[in-house]
């Protein structure tokens, strides 16, 4: 028999293409000069956020989130899409800190501003830090 690990809720633990923010129109509304959008740092993590605008198609997540991490941070592509699995990873074990009182569908991009790669723990610490800050 196996055992759960507590801090983990077992919920469903997937990330789901409708989660993922991929529409351009979406990331320009995010950071476009008219934006609502909000942020916060944790490093080695920025976070902006905004309320969705506009209708989006009928089967999008509530929230919606995006991975940047700039070759300016991390010259070579293995480190980027190190870097990127080990975000997006901690976004999907950690979400469940996302407050509950959120009103609406909301739009999440988190931004790698470290330099050279991070380890997995720093990157949840912030991770958890951040979604916490909602």
């Amino acid at each position: 028999m196996t055992t759960t690990p507590t801090s983990i809720p077992r919920t469903d633990l997937r990330l789901r293409k409708s989660e993922k923010l991929c529409a351009q129109t979406a990331i320009d509304a995010l950071f476009g000069p008219n934006s609502a959008a909000k942020g916060a740092l944790a490093y080695p993590l920025r976070l902006v956020y905004a309320p969705r605008s506009g209708s989006r198609r009928s089967g999008s997540a509530e929230i919606q989130f995006l991975v940047s991490v700039p070759k300016k941070r991390l010259r070579h592509a293995v480190d980027r899409v190190r870097m990127r699995r080990r975000i997006r990873e901690a976004y999907r074990l950690n979400r469940h800190h996302i407050p509950a009182g959120i009103d609406g569908a909301l739009d999440l991009a988190f931004i790698y501003v470290g330099r050279g790669l991070t380890s997995y723990e720093k990157v949840e610490r912030a991770m958890v830090r951040l979604l916490s800050e909602l």
